[in-house]
């Protein structure tokens, strides 16, 4: 056991191993420097977009991505991992608690035991989700309401195609299109920067003939403590509070009690799970870019401490983002100094750009979100699982896909996981098979093939019975079984309690005849 180990825990495991182990050096320190720069470019405009489709001011998506950026860098299991966000602020801080007791239970590994048709299904029905988010700001259509349910939502959104702004469109459309080309030039600076620069130069073009666009300071003010009014993002850093003193959707302080919590726990809960899939998803896509192994509970411990942490300075949910983790890496991150560092710089935007930042075109945001939202589907794992998968995985991904969809995220992770324990039954149950060894003199010898569990046991049983009507003894060698449950040795009791009077069994494990 390591000495930092605790019931197979390694609290900072991250921390400790790369800046401990492996002695941390000057040339590192560099290292970890530009990768933290280059990660961070892509954390500002990323982080107030999600804020903007969780449906938060921008600014909580910045104090989101310092604040929980360094608690889970220090505390996570995984030293490549940046963290990204989505959320409410109590939800948030009761699915850090999920979090943490997920990881205290070592649960970290459970991870393997959700199929991938489960966890594609899933991830591409959230990035539908996000994509169809972000059609009213991309092309700058004017929507009074936008029902909640995904149904109305895209009725809603038909109904407003007439009132697309061209500018708007223009904007989005450039954005995007730079997003989409910009690495096949081969550069390592990331392609989020330039394409954002191109977006508002796009606007600045349109102001010459007047022509209006929604922008994050056109859209969001705030009102701080001294009084002060402003448009877009306030130039100050995360203030300590508490999340339940924060207006609710009617604008009132939110009651704190049983209720709110109990109307709060399926929204946790899910949050919880997309964070506890996706950044143990992330972790295990980095351990094969880097060669290094992460520590799963320690991951997940280090995820919940920083969406604990995250809303008492205004927060939403954070979890580590692949995209943007293998960015750091490509960077040449060796530690999670780098992930610290990209905090660091997103507050120093906070103090520096607020300003600059507000003049951001929401299209232009659109358009980066739309990129994680494809990133996000992995539609070529998806394309090729609908081509080469067994039937069963393509039903259990099509469903939990639109469950997610039109209903929730837990529903459909619970359904999908509990179809595919089924259709996985049924097709190890097919595998258990009745081979003729030997039939004659009145003695037939058979070999029982596969597991005799619950889901087989029934129908090898009847067979066997039917099988069996004209031999006087039956053997069956059983050295190819190498499952036996409660169901099988139930079933087995049922079968010699009908064998006629005068037949003799005879079970063993023995290959010779």
């Amino acid at each position: 056991m390591k000495t930092h180990e605790i019931n197979g825990i390694r609290p900072f495991s991250a921390l400790i191993d790369a800046c401990w182990r492996d002695p941390y050096s000057l040339q590192r320190l560099l290292k970890d420097a530009i990768a933290g720069v280059t990660v961070g470019i892509i954390a500002i405009p990323l982080a107030m977009a999600l804020a903007i489709a969780s449906g938060v001011p921008p600014q909580y998506g910045l104090y989101t991505s310092a604040v929980a950026g360094i608690v889970i860098a220090i505390s996570g299991g995984s030293r490549y991992s940046v963290s990204g966000l989505s959320g409410l602020l109590i939800a948030t801080l009761l699915s850090g608690l999920f979090l943490v007791i997920m990881g205290l239970a070592r649960f970290g590994r459970l991870i393997e035991y959700i199929p991938l048709s489960v966890t594609l299904g899933f991830t591409s029905g959230i990035a539908i989700t996000i994509a169809t988010m972000q059609v009213k700001d991309f092309f700058g259509l004017q929507m009074a309401v936008v029902p909640e349910h995904y149904v109305g939502k895209v009725y809603a959104l038909l109904q407003a195609l007439p009132t697309l702004d061209f500018g708007d469109t223009l904007i989005g459309a450039v954005t995007l299109l730079i997003l989409i080309f910009w690495p096949k030039l081969g550069l390592r600076v990331p392609g989020h920067l330039p394409a954002l620069l191109a977006g508002t130069a796009v606007m600045g073009i349109l102001a010459l003939f007047d022509h209006p666009v929604a922008t994050i300071g056109s859209r969001f003010s705030y009102l701080l403590a001294d009084g002060t009014h402003g448009q877009g993002i306030p130039p100050i850093l995360p203030q300590l509070m508490l999340p339940w003193d924060l207006p609710a959707g009617d604008g009132k302080p939110m009651a704190l009690s049983w209720q709110t919590l109990s109307a709060l726990l399926p929204a946790a809960f899910s949050m919880a799970m997309l964070g506890a899939i996706e950044s143990l998803l992330c972790a295990v896509v980095l351990d094969g870019m880097t060669g290094k192994k992460h520590n799963s509970n320690t991951e997940l411990i280090g995820q919940g401490a920083g969406n604990i942490i995250a809303p008492f300075f205004g927060g939403i949910t954070a979890t580590a983002a692949i995209a943007r983790s293998a960015a750091n890496v490509r960077a040449g991150a060796t530690s999670p100094v780098s992930a610290i560092i990209h905090a660091l710089l997103v507050l120093l935007a906070l103090l520096v750009l607020a300003p600059w930042l507000s003049w951001l075109p929401l299209a232009a945001m659109a358009s980066l979100l739309l990129m994680v939202a494809w990133n996000m589907s992995e539609a070529h794992k998806v394309v090729y699982l609908l081509r080469r998968a067994p039937k069963d995985d393509i039903l259990v991904m099509l469903l939990c896909m639109s469950l997610t969809v039109l209903f929730d995220m837990v529903i459909a992770i619970t359904v999908g996981i509990v179809l595919a324990s089924l259709l996985f039954m049924r097709r190890i149950a097919r595998m258990t098979r009745l081979s003729e060894l030997s039939a004659d003199n009145g003695r037939l010898v058979l070999r029982v093939n596969g597991p005799l569990f619950f889901a087989a046991a029934e129908r090898i049983f009847n067979e066997l019975l039917v099988r069996s009507e004209n031999y006087d003894v039956i053997v069956l060698q059983w050295d190819a079984v190498p499952v036996l449950d409660a169901g099988g040795l139930d079933a087995l009791q049922r079968f010699i309690e009908a064998l006629p009077a005068g037949k003799q069994l005879a079970i063993t494990t023995n290959t010779a005849d």
